[in-house]
């Protein structure tokens, strides 16, 4: 049996030139070319802080016993969560088959051709066998992969898998073929947007960091994601690291950044230790350094981690957090991109937004603004949890509407559970119902009905959940991660959550409901940072959505889904016999 990892790098494996780069690559795509083309069967197993959850490893390590003379080796999960822990088996002269849902003990009966009726897809244009192109299925069809585009097909921990698909060429195109000038307006031109929510134009924040007179000057990549159901930055770190690391040095190399940072959150320990590994590699092979590749061009970098704390993810706390010191917000201006790190120019981009950068080098600028919609750009990475039948990661158009997001895409509402309504923004934002599935999901619509894109995090809840209880939730939420620092986050979101308790507990009164406007307005207003600027954003929305359901806690004492302390309308009847 073989298995597939990375070739030892040492200093001898040190590319110093361009030349050297080029056929490294070559040799890389004719070792990538060997693998598929080989006489015994390839074997891949789906690994991912996911997948290892539901037993992931045991199965590789199954397939690595009984594999025979099969290369065995390790990929990510594909974002299709429903199908885990899946196995891809290339056997020869036939086409890449995915296996959905095997259990180590199955792991015999796989390999032996007994499990035929687990499979998903086939990795090709045509169907092999009665088995249909994975990109048939509905959770595939809509796609269309970019960032993503190499995730659950090559080795995360492989520097050789990841350059025999493309990485680092995008990288050398900037070092050795276009001015700083140059990239920049592909990026302009491919108007990319921030995708950790804000959705400033990338194309602005880099010219500004460029033209920024103080030095050294520094590239952050926020990689500090920690909202509930979003988990997007967390598997492109697990499924291809060398891409964001890519787009970090090439934002270093065009913004003029002696230095580049990734900061990730702590709760991502495989995900950070995947990142790690793409980062030791690329700087022995000497893509990271002095005088990278000959070019005269210097870059050094650094992982840092966080410790838990969402407040972290808004930009001027994260830099502080870099520098050691307590991660709290600060006013604007001076913009990051004039004082950032340690007071230098500092340019700070969402892990996602990198991720796309070197398919913009690459492609060009009007290649990327072709993709979605005019105002909003390429592709968006989605997440979704809730009682759907194919939950995941999806990379779509920007543009997709929400319904063929639910309906289509995510498979529609599980047996036995009715649609009620779709959390959007992850806990910045109101909710959506089914009257606004024809709505399409980029920067800008969802706004207008009190949604937002935000980070790409949704949770469809149903009938069995209390719109109070819900919004109670989400307020603490916000309440538990403020940093304390400006007032009206820190005394406005836990009197929030005080008079949501009362209601829950059959104490409120409709005075209440107004009071909580009227705080929400004061912590919207007056907050320093995002965080609190947002925080009330998901409980308006669920008065405004389901008022008849904080009515009923209210004036008839009843919660209709029978879910908080002040019980149903069976229970409100019992207690009155």
């Amino acid at each position: 049996m073989a298995t597939a990892a990375s070739a030892p790098a040492n200093d001898a494996a040190r590319l110093s030139s361009r030349d050297e780069f080029v056929a490294f690559r070559s040799a890389a795509n004719d070792r990538w070319s060997r693998l598929w083309d080989a006489k015994s069967s390839v074997i891949s197993v789906g690994v991912g802080s996911c997948s290892i959850a539901k037993g992931a490893l045991q199965v590789l390590a199954e397939c690595r016993r009984l594999g025979g003379d099969a290369t065995v080796r390790q990929v990510a999960c594909n974002g299709a969560c429903f199908l885990e822990p899946w196995v891809e088996i290339k056997r020869p002269n036939e086409p890449p088959v995915i296996y959905s849902n095997i259990e180590p003990g199955e792991v015999q009966a796989l390999l032996t051709g007994q499990l035929e009726d687990r499979a998903a897809g086939v990795r090709a244009a045509d169907a092999h066998r009665g088995i249909p192109p994975l990109d048939s299925l509905p959770f595939f069809k809509h796609q269309q992969r970019i960032v993503l585009a190499n995730t659950g097909i090559i080795d995360p921990d492989s520097i050789e898998d990841a350059v025999a698909r493309g990485a680092y060429s995008a990288y050398f195109k900037v070092l050795f073929e276009l001015t700083a000038e140059e990239a920049i307006a592909e990026v302009t031109a491919a108007n990319l947007r921030g995708r950790g929510g804000a959705g400033f134009p990338a194309g602005i924040k880099w010219e500004s960091g460029r033209k920024a007179r103080a030095t050294p000057k520094f590239v952050v990549c926020n990689s500090h994601e920690g909202e509930p159901n979003v988990y997007k930055d967390r598997r492109i770190h697990e499924g291809d690291p060398h891409r964001i690391l890519e787009g970090i040095l090439i934002a270093c190399v065009v913004c003029g950044a002696e230095r580049g940072y990734n900061y990730i959150g702590g709760e991502y320990p495989l995900a950070i230790a995947r990142f790690r590994r793409a980062v030791a590699d690329a700087e022995r092979f000497g893509l990271i350094g002095k005088n990278i590749l000959g070019s005269g061009k210097d870059v050094a970098f650094r992982v840092r981690t966080g410790g838990g704390a969402y407040i972290c993810g808004e930009g001027s706390a994260l830099m502080y957090s870099i520098m050691g010191v307590r991660g709290q917000p600060r006013t604007k201006p001076p913009r990051s991109v004039e004082e950032g790190i340690w007071k230098r120019p500092t340019v700070a981009n969402n892990t996602e937004t990198l991720a796309n950068v070197p398919d913009v080098i690459l492609n060009g600028g009007a290649w990327y603004a072709s993709i979605g919609t005019p105002k909003s750009a390429g592709t968006k990475l989605m997440t979704v949890q809730g009682a759907l039948k194919t939950m995941g990661l999806v990379e779509v158009p920007m543009g997709t509407t929400l319904g063929t997001l639910v309906n289509e895409i995510w498979g529609g509402m599980r047996d036995g559970h009715r649609f009620k309504g779709i959390q959007t923004g992850g806990v910045s934002a109101g909710p959506l119902t089914a009257d606004h599935f024809d709505l399409p999901v980029d920067f800008d619509s969802l706004t207008d009905v009190g949604g937002m894109l935000g980070s790409g995090g949704f949770a469809v809840f149903d009938e069995s959940v209390c719109a109070v209880d819900y919004a109670r939730y989400l307020t603490a939420f916000n309440r538990y991660e403020s940093c304390s620092k400006c007032v009206p986050c820190r005394l406005g979101n836990p009197a929030l959550v005080e008079i949501l308790d009362r209601i829950r507990f059959g104490r409120g009164t409709m005075d209440d409901l107004v009071l909580m406007e009227r705080t929400s307005k004061h912590i919207i207003e007056l907050s320093l940072c995002g965080l609190g600027q947002v925080a009330p954003a998901p409980l308006l929305g669920m008065m405004k959505m389901y008022a008849d359901e904080f009515r009923s806690h209210v004036v008839d004492g009843v919660c209709p889904a029978g879910v908080c302390p002040i019980g149903g309308a069976e229970a409100v009847l019992a207690a009155g016999d």
